[in-house]
């Protein structure tokens, strides 16, 4: 499952590396804070949900009003936490 974030496709997805763990890293504080998850667990850690969200475009990266700044969200649902 980890071995997916060594992949140029996944890293693609959301502009590069930097952003990829930015996204991976908001994602985690929020299943840490209560969101419910996307995918199943099937006895998975966190990390290995957020890269499973990602795999099956579950998430996406929602812009914020030009301060640089984004948020996480399901998509076809509202914002997560």
């Amino acid at each position: 499952m980890i071995e997916a974030l060594k992949s140029e496709e996944i890293v693609d997805k959301f502009g590069g590396r930097f952003r990829l763990t930015a996204v991976i890293q908001r994602r985690l504080i929020q299943l840490m804070e209560g969101a419910r998850p996307m995918v199943e667990r099937d006895g998975r850690t966190d990390l290995e949900l957020v890269v499973q969200e990602i795999l099956e475009d579950k998430i996406e990266i929602v812009e914020d009003d030009g301060s640089g700044g984004f948020e996480v969200s399901a998509l076809d649902d509202e914002p997560l936490l």
